[in-house]
């Protein structure tokens, strides 16, 4: 199937500083692209890739699962540790926990990681349910375009299929039980009204994980894409000065 328009990776050269930056669940690269742009614009190498069964139709998305979204982006990390000294992950959503699980498995592969409105959990009631359920429907409302400004749209499916959704639920339990092993500098941004991840996802990431460099933010003036909306700015903003301050540390470090 044809990729839709914008939904397209993005891959940048720059750099021996590189950015692996992960999508949510049923949208696509277009609702980082501007956060890609705006590191790519600063020298950072930069790869956000396509998610398996994403920027399509939904019905791709029914045959994929966590494993596959993960084995992506743990390839594209391996691929910028190749090219560059240091790696940082970012993700929003369910692209969070990718980067946060990465940052578990990968170690000191990993400089530092930061997150927008990361979820970690699965709503309870819909859980239970999901076992059964999606033997007997395909596929649910769709959870894209939670923005409040005015104008601004995200590139998802308008359908959730059932046997990815109950995946992902088996990806934020798995994260649950590895979230001890992140140990890098973590900057984590959530906004205070979200419909699709509700803060206490965040909350309880910052209680799992092993992380001493631990900066939280929270947004007032956007809902859950918030790369795409009035917070944007101090989201990309953020994110290079969280890069530029521990990589800057690593240097002295490694030079003293």
């Amino acid at each position: 199937m044809p990729i839709l328009p914008g939904a397209e990776p993005i891959r940048h050269d720059g750099s021996q500083t590189g950015v692996l930056l992960c999508h949510g669940f049923t949208g696509s690269p277009q609702s980082l692209r501007p956060w890609a742009r705006h590191l790519a614009d600063r020298g950072y190498t930069v790869s956000l890739p396509l998610l398996p069964g994403h920027g399509t139709r939904w019905e791709d998305l029914q045959v994929t699962g966590w494993e596959d979204w993960y084995a992506t982006v743990d390839r594209e990390l391996r691929s910028l540790r190749a090219r560059c000294s240091e790696v940082f992950v970012c993700g929003l959503s369910m692209g969070g926990a990718l980067a946060l699980r990465l940052a578990a498995k990968h170690g000191d592969d990993v400089s530092g990681v930061v997150v927008v409105n990361p979820a970690s959990t699965f709503p309870r009631l819909e859980g239970y349910a999901l076992p059964v359920l999606r033997q007997l429907v395909r596929s649910t409302r769709g959870l894209t375009d939670d923005i409040a400004k005015e104008g601004s749209h995200e590139i998802g499916y308008n359908r959730v299929p059932l046997h990815a959704a109950y995946s992902l639920r088996n990806l934020f339990r798995r994260l649950r039980t590895e979230l001890p092993e992140v140990t890098q500098p973590l900057l984590l941004l959530h906004s205070r009204t979200d419909h699709v991840v509700p803060p206490s996802d965040s909350a309880l990431i910052l209680s799992l994980v092993s992380s001493t460099d631990v900066t939280e933010t929270v947004l007032e003036d956007s809902y859950h894409v918030a790369t795409l909306d009035h917070d944007a700015e101090r989201i990309f903003a953020d994110t290079h000065g969280f890069i530029s301050r521990i990589s800057a540390r690593t240097t002295a470090r490694d030079g003293a």
